[in-house]
């Protein structure tokens, strides 16, 4: 079965790269452009991982990692911030707001694929051990 992700961008461009990216790659993916469409699409069915814009037109796209890690069936979820804010500074505080790594835009797609690679593999040892 194939890892589903959920793909959280504003941008059309950006949203399409990634989407198309995930997809050679084996990945389901859903995308969505907003907050609210976020929160509907994980509700509807919670993903393996999150790739988070941080910065969604004026939504905070943070506030999606936060509110993820207070549900019970979503706090587990891998949050990976995609993000054009690469400051050592800035990637400490999406990881303080609940994201579990930071990747820079423009994206370097071999690191991206570490990180998923990396998050996925602890998602799998939770399903097995619960």
């Amino acid at each position: 079965m194939k890892h589903l992700i959920v793909v959280v961008e504003d941008n059309p461009l950006n949203r399409e790269l990634l989407c198309d990216w995930l997809e050679t790659e084996g990945y389901e993916v859903w995308s969505v452009d907003t907050l609210n469409s976020a929160i509907a699409s994980i509700e509807r069915r919670p993903p393996d991982a999150v790739l988070l814009d941080v910065q969604l037109g004026d939504e905070d796209g943070l506030s999606l990692a936060a509110w993820m890690r207070k549900q019970p069936k979503l706090c587990h979820i891998p949050v990976i911030a995609v993000t054009a804010h690469a400051l050592v500074t800035e990637q400490r505080s999406f990881l303080q707001a609940g994201c579990n790594a930071c990747v820079s835009k423009p994206i370097n797609f071999k690191i991206l694929r570490e990180e998923l690679e990396r998050w996925l593999r602890d998602v799998n040892a939770l399903k097995v051990n619960s």
